[in-house]
């Protein structure tokens, strides 16, 4: 009897620590990947400005980038065919350089850049509006960029239509 009362509390003890890891390396980018499709709306009015073809870093990372301007003004960067690793917190952002070949330009105060938002997912189609004013001359590449690791997944270098 006092064997099967050990076995019994070992058995709760060892559930409750695996119910507590779980919880704890959930926030660290353990979760299954996230798919994303988002649509254009401006596909078919909207202009093409810059694209490129992204390639990995850090992580394998594949598709494409292109950058749109609707009949309203608005720029947006749209994502195809895009797929890469998950993580935890990753951010799509515009970099100053005309290709990014190693993480040192990510270190901050090295390079200009501007942040569009969280990766939306790890899959899918994306848009990402880009902040009115920004040249587009001067920032020449997206970067797939984690900030808690200061890590550069991939990038795709734009060039003009």
């Amino acid at each position: 009897m006092k064997y099967m009362k050990k076995a019994g509390f070992a058995a709760a003890a060892l559930t409750a620590g695996f119910l507590v890891q779980g919880a704890l390396l959930a926030p660290l980018g353990s979760a299954q990947d996230a798919m994303q499709q988002d649509s254009m709306k401006h596909d078919e009015k909207g202009k093409a400005l810059v694209t490129g073809k992204f390639h990995g870093r850090v992580h394998k990372t594949e598709g494409r980038a292109t950058i749109y301007q609707a009949p309203d003004g608005l720029v947006i960067l749209r994502l195809t065919g895009f797929k890469t690793s998950n993580g935890p917190d990753v951010h799509v952002i515009l970099v100053a350089a005309m290709d990014s070949a190693d993480d040192a330009n990510f270190l901050p105060g090295k390079t200009e850049r501007v942040e569009l938002g969280k990766l939306k997912g790890n899959e899918g189609d994306q848009n990402y509006e880009i902040p009115t004013g920004t040249d587009l001359s001067k920032f020449r590449t997206v970067s797939i960029y984690c900030e808690r690791f200061n890590a550069n997944f991939g990038t795709a270098p734009l060039e003009k239509f």
